[in-house]
């Protein structure tokens, strides 16, 4: 059985790219006002130039009945025009066991997700759920590209003869959780030194990367930051800077085609230079 990292690492090297496009929509923005056709047309227009989406369910919850059916067509859409391409669930769960296993349930057998995104903070019972299945997974919120970051991931840990930071700790606790080889990270284009230094730490771990685009991560020193030995293991995210390329009905998706177009040929550029 393929799991959710065997994919990823099938798709970005069939590809040739590590772009991942987050699908936010945001009726203030969006050129039409149909969140499903909007998404169906950044789709079609970007689906051989990347590696994953990642729709981001607040933006779909925030929409109410008719933001969950859009949600709903587009992952149906992907799932028949891109089958091969990683479909993540940006949901940022993390519960104690039994609600967690029913947000598992829900993100793989109603949504039908690849992978997740997760918060660790209630422990291995919050995150045992969503890995158990050899075919799909988790990356676990580590390292994150917002300001705020640094209020709790930065701390120092004392206790228990822990050395160094939370998120340092948070790794290293994805990696024990990474029993069956479906366990991730997210590590913000905003650190690149830090990210450095985790990959130093997990070699073989995939990254999700946001923080590029819209919040000002450098797209070649994350790219040489993280990637891995065969200068793939990442999915280096954006969403504004790709769907809301243009606001114009007309032109949205190709501007959105010559973003995502943009994007690979930096982390591409950006791969040739390390190797």
């Amino acid at each position: 059985m393929t799991g959710w990292v065997e994919k990823l690492d099938t798709v970005a090297h069939s590809s040739g790219s590590l772009v991942c496009v987050g699908l936010d929509p945001d009726p203030r923005r969006m050129a039409i006002s149909d969140v499903a056709e909007f998404n169906r047309a950044i789709v079609d227009a970007t689906k051989d130039l990347v590696c994953a989406y990642k729709p981001q369910l607040a933006f779909y919850e925030a929409l109410g009945m008719d933001g969950l059916l859009a949600l709903e067509k587009t992952i149906s859409h992907i799932k028949n025009v891109a089958p091969d391409i990683l479909l993540i669930g940006d949901c940022k769960r993390g519960d104690i066991g039994s609600t967690a296993a029913a947000y598992a349930r829900a993100m793989f057998d109603v949504w039908d997700f690849d992978t997740v995104t997760l918060h660790p903070y209630l422990g291995s019972e919050s995150i045992e759920p969503f890995t158990e299945r050899a075919d799909r997974g988790a990356i676990i919120v580590c390292r994150t590209s917002n300001p705020g970051a640094a209020e709790l991931q930065d701390l120092k840990m004392t206790d228990g003869g822990v050395e160094g930071t939370l998120y340092e700790h948070t790794a290293r606790l994805a990696s024990q959780w990474n029993t069956r080889g479906n366990v991730g990270i997210v590590v913000g284009a905003t650190y690149p030194g830090e990210m450095a230094e985790l990959r130093g730490q997990h070699p073989d771990m995939p990254f999700l990367i946001p923080g590029v685009g819209a919040q000002g991560g450098d797209v070649e020193a994350a790219t040489r930051a993280g990637v891995n030995t065969e200068g793939r293991g990442v999915m280096i995210s954006s969403s504004r800077g790709i769907i809301y390329a243009s606001e114009e009905e007309g032109k949205f998706a190709g501007a959105a085609r010559e973003a995502a177009e943009s994007l690979r040929d930096q982390i591409n550029e950006a791969r040739e230079m390390k190797s």
